[in-house]
């Protein structure tokens, strides 16, 4: 018979192994998209089209399934997702036309779905006081998108695109056995049967679920944008080839992932609020910065016109994004320590709308990065799109949390309980 403190392991490393994969699955569109894109001929907003899609599904479902979870618990909803993946994944291979590919992405989305299930699954096998560093640790999974800028690229480049879609697909039927084999149930983790999916969704009511919705569209949904976006921001933007553009890109992706569980910790010991604030302040001058497009600039002097080139090189911009990486890795964990605190018994369903919502951010900020360079050619553009984004929190937050305007009723630990 296993000890509570075994199960506790257990259930955390198998869960955040688990969604390691399927983040991975998730974005692999911003590696594979790429020689699509060069062989079908896509303009950047079908780029980003095509790397969203997954995006959509994932987050769309991650709602119904955090419903689920609740319901008959977090184990046999994650390992059915993951075994109905396989197949999509698999037949990503054999596509060949762009209709193709945005059918079989809104299938394979499906493994994005998985955070909703694994976050309220984990959180209930641990104490309010370990919630943080639980849930931290599990999201630290979005290192998985890491995964996808180390491995898809090699193989592009070694065995063609076809390769990568192939792999994950064994990857993925591996993972949901092996979940299934060291994972465990406990039924008291379950909502009480009599309660209704009404009542669940009153949520929906709750004023401050949607505050904690546009936290996560910016420290989630960013980051799966320009997770999405960096392997071709860096080609185009600093004329990279494929394999270090995605090296680069993971100083962004991979530390933002993994730091998820120290922002975990640091939300326990500081409180989600004190976090959240800071990381808000820290993305705005971030964005504000990498906002800046290259210019030149002529100036008109004595001795006729003076030539200067204005913009960050690599290193600088990598070193910012290195930056605003680490910010979100903490926001994303302090944005679930409000939900823990805030919906103890609820929080299956209110990570699935929060998750909905962010996942949803990373859909749509990855078109309108496609339409902005379509239409302005300014590739630093996606940042000024998201420095507005970011203003929007801010200004919100403060009112909210810190000035305490009465324009949104707080909620409380008693809120759907």
């Amino acid at each position: 018979m296993s000890t509570q403190p075994h199960k506790q392991i257990s259930v955390l490393s198998l869960s955040t192994l688990a969604f390691t994969v399927c983040f991975a699955v998730w974005v692999m569109f911003s590696i594979i998209g790429i020689p699509i894109k060069a062989n079908l001929g896509l303009n950047e907003t079908q780029f980003g089209l095509l790397a969203a899609t997954p995006i959509l599904t994932g987050s769309l479902i991650r709602l119904p399934l955090g419903m689920l979870t609740d319901k008959i618990g977090g184990r046999i909803v994650f390992f059915v997702l993951m075994l109905s993946t396989v197949i999509p994944i698999y037949l990503i291979s054999m596509a060949t036309e762009y209709w193709h590919f945005l059918v079989l992405g809104l299938f394979v989305g499906v493994a994005g779905g998985s955070f909703s299930v694994g976050i309220s699954y984990v959180a209930r096998w641990f104490p309010k006081q370990r919630q943080g560093l639980a849930m931290g640790i599990f999201g630290a999974g979005n290192a998985g998108a890491a995964l996808t800028k180390f491995v898809a690229p090699s193989l592009v480049v070694a065995y063609g695109w076809q390769a990568v879609p192939q792999v994950y697909a064994v990857a993925m039927l591996a993972m949901a056995i092996l979940f299934w084999i060291f994972t465990y149930t406990d039924t008291t983790h379950h909502v009480p049967g009599n309660i209704t999916v009404k009542e669940q969704l009153a949520a929906l009511k709750d004023p401050n679920v949607w505050k904690l919705c546009q936290y996560y569209s910016i420290v989630f949904g960013g980051y799966v944008a320009l997770s999405l976006w960096m392997t071709k921001y860096y080609i185009t933007e600093y004329g990279f080839g494929m394999q270090t553009a995605a090296l680069l890109a993971a100083i962004f992706v991979l530390p933002s992932g993994i730091i998820r569980a120290v922002g975990g910790w640091l939300s326990d010991r500081f409180g989600a609020h004190k976090m959240t604030w800071w990381v808000m302040w820290v993305s705005w001058i971030c964005l504000f910065l990498l906002s800046y497009p290259q210019t030149e600039l002529v100036v008109q002097t004595s001795k006729g016109e003076m030539s200067m080139h204005l913009g960050l090189n690599v290193w600088v911009f990598t070193a910012l994004l290195f930056i605003l990486g680490i910010a979100w890795g903490f926001g994303k964990a302090s944005v679930f320590k409000y939900i823990s605190d805030q919906y103890p018994t609820n929080i299956g369903v209110i990570s699935g709308i929060v998750g909905l919502i962010g996942g949803l951010g990373g859909f749509v900020l990855p078109i309108m990065f496609g339409a902005i360079v379509d239409l302005t050619g300014i590739n630093s553009g996606i940042f000024m799109l998201m420095y507005g984004v970011t203003w929007v929190s801010l200004i919100w937050m403060y009112l909210t949390e810190v000035r305490t305007v009465p324009m949104i009723k707080p909620a409380s630990a008693g809120t759907l309980e």
